[in-house]
């Protein structure tokens, strides 16, 4: 199994999204963590905080990713 990078935001983002892949019963992790605590931000435009899966996971995670995403949109 190979972990690979799914998302990267906001701690709150990621923390949203890590919710919903383990409703759909997708286990994640979060990568710095602490990073997102501080002010993410500064050290990334996108927060810094990314969500990490095994690649056998990535393709129905990304799925559900995109559909978070297009929700905060409409």
């Amino acid at each position: 199994m190979k972990l690979v990078k799914l998302f990267e935001g906001t701690l709150f983002e990621c923390q949203m999204i890590v919710n919903l892949l383990k409703n759909e019963g997708i286990e994640s992790y979060l990568n710095n963590e602490i990073i997102g605590t501080r002010g993410g931000n500064i050290y990334s435009s996108t927060g810094g905080v990314t969500i990490i899966v095994a690649d056998s996971n990535y393709n129905k995670a990304k799925e559900i990713v995109s559909a978070f995403e297009k929700s905060r949109k409409d």
